[in-house]
């Protein structure tokens, strides 16, 4: 499985919403906390060119905000 990393903030709900999809699937990820985690806010806007969160990385692919779809494809779960 790849590597998944979210960045977040403790008041995004679809931070929370792809967070619980990724225990329900039994996905390991890593979660950086954009609010509170300067490197990682700038991290994000450097790959991305934009403030909004969720950004989901998962092995080299962006996901920008909770699809469910596209998040399941990237991982291959059916």
């Amino acid at each position: 499985m790849p590597n998944v990393t979210i960045y977040t903030t403790p008041s995004c709900v679809y931070c929370k919403m792809a967070k619980e999809f990724f225990k329900e699937n039994d996905v390991k990820y890593t979660e950086l906390n954009v609010a509170e985690d300067d490197e990682a806010r700038e991290e994000m806007v450097k790959k991305t060119s934009q403030m909004g969160v969720p950004v989901i990385m998962i092995g080299d692919q962006i996901i920008v905000g909770f699809d469910e779809d596209k998040i399941s494809e990237a991982l291959s779960i059916s």
